[in-house]
């Protein structure tokens, strides 16, 4: 979303832990001479008096307030105080994303993210980042592989905690917790133990300011490439099953900050591992069956991606109003009249459609679709070896017909 009308022009200046001491002598001047300052109250306080300059705390809810205060500030000098690097999962990011780079100046102090680097000895290519300001904590899920380096931006002092549960639910309860508080600051402090440890003996008090280390170590990870085991998910029987599931992915195509919907979702697994591709992947899971909605959003959590969006209903009704799609997956449901149109108009040139089916009913359908679009048509048939008596024999799977397409991008001469 982008503000409409003459946006006010923003300058953010990163504070460390140090606070307003550790501020350059020219961002001082220029947040004491700007008509407006906004930041958090505890920014707020830092400064000294100001007279005939209006100070604002942020609006809670941010998501529903700020736009309404930029609104209100059109045509004033404004500054806006933040922690540490205001792009590192702070307000600098939703200020550009809000007015245009064009519109804000960001004046970064050092990052927390870099000073937990420099104080661990990490490399930045070394260690992934994940924030939990705002955010469901069990997206930590989704970075479980034994070895690997974590960084968390904690949203206060219970983070710590709810970290260390999550972890050694997931058999992680070995992974070294590393609790780096008020970074750069003369109150700087270091606790460290691990996962398990933490659980058995929390610490009596835990700084609100502080980034969280994870040395995760545990059992193998779940990996990043589509084809999850099937019994990674909680399921009734209404699976995508895994080679069928890695087919319908390689043609989906992830990409980051695309949107899925997953239409007749059963247990979720396409949507989730969609997800799972990358952060920025966004999925909505269609699922008629109440019982079968709530199972994915377990799925989803416990596999990292508890921002899956479920939707309970049945397609295409309950297709109106969704996020427009750049990919749908149908894995039941299709011969419901009206599905397959609505999905196909829902996608926007370079969207992609996969469809499986495994009744003669749907496959003529797709048949027909294949006719009419184009496309690839497909017939998946899976064995697996198992016992027969006390010998070995392929058992068959349900053969699928699956039908994809690629919407093609038209490019327009002049």
């Amino acid at each position: 979303m982008r503000l409409q009308a003459s946006p006010p022009r923003i300058t953010v200046v990163g504070i460390g832990a140090d606070g307003w001491p550790g501020v350059p002598e020219r961002l001082r001047e220029l947040v004491l001479a700007a008509q407006v300052v906004l930041g958090g109250r505890r920014h707020l306080e830092m400064l000294p008096p100001g007279p005939g300059q209006h100070r604002q705390v942020w609006p809670s809810p941010l998501s529903e307030g700020l736009v309404p205060l930029l609104e209100s500030l059109a045509g004033r000098e404004v500054v806006a105080l933040a922690s540490g690097d205001p792009m590192v999962s702070g307000i600098g990011t939703t200020l550009v994303g809000l007015l245009g780079a064009d519109a804000v100046r960001v004046e970064p102090a050092v990052s927390s993210v870099s000073l937990a680097r420099a104080r661990m000895g990490w490399s930045a290519e070394g260690c992934a980042v994940v924030s939990l300001v705002g955010r469901d904590p069990r997206v930590v899920l989704r970075r479980l592989a034994p070895g690997r380096r974590v960084l968390v931006l904690s949203s206060g002092a219970a983070t710590p905690a709810t970290v260390a549960a999550l972890l050694a639910g997931a058999g992680y309860g070995e992974s070294r917790m590393t609790v780096l508080g008020d970074l750069g600051a003369s109150t700087e402090s270091r606790l460290s133990t691990t996962s398990a440890g933490w659980l058995a003996a929390p610490p009596e008090q835990v700084p609100a300011l502080h980034v969280l280390a994870l040395e995760l170590a545990g059992g193998p990870g779940l990996g990043v490439l589509a084809g999850l085991p099937d019994d990674a998910f909680e399921h009734d029987g209404q699976l995508t099953k895994r080679d069928l599931r890695a087919s319908a992915l390689a043609r989906l195509a992830p990409s980051p900050g695309e949107h899925l919907w997953d239409v007749g979702a059963g247990a979720g697994s396409v949507g989730i591992e969609w997800m799972r591709a990358h952060r920025a992947c966004r999925a909505t899971a269609v699922e008629a069956d109440s019982g079968r909605a709530e199972r994915i959003g377990r799925n989803a959590g416990r596999l990292g991606v508890p921002g899956l969006d479920v939707v309970t209903g049945r397609a295409p009704d309950a297709l109106a109003g969704l996020v427009a799609p750049d990919a749908v997956f149908v894995g039941g449901g299709a011969t419901r009249p009206g599905v397959l149109d609505a999905c196909l108009s829902a996608l926007r040139p370079g969207g992609r459609l996969v469809v499986h089916g495994v009744t003669l009913e749907t496959e003529q359908l797709l048949a027909h679709a294949y006719r009419t679009h184009g496309g690839e048509l497909t017939r998946l048939a899976v064995e697996s070896a198992a016992p027969i008596g006390t010998f070995t024999g392929w058992a068959p799977a349900r053969t699928v017909t699956q039908w994809a397409l690629s919407v093609p991008v038209r490019h327009d001469l002049e």
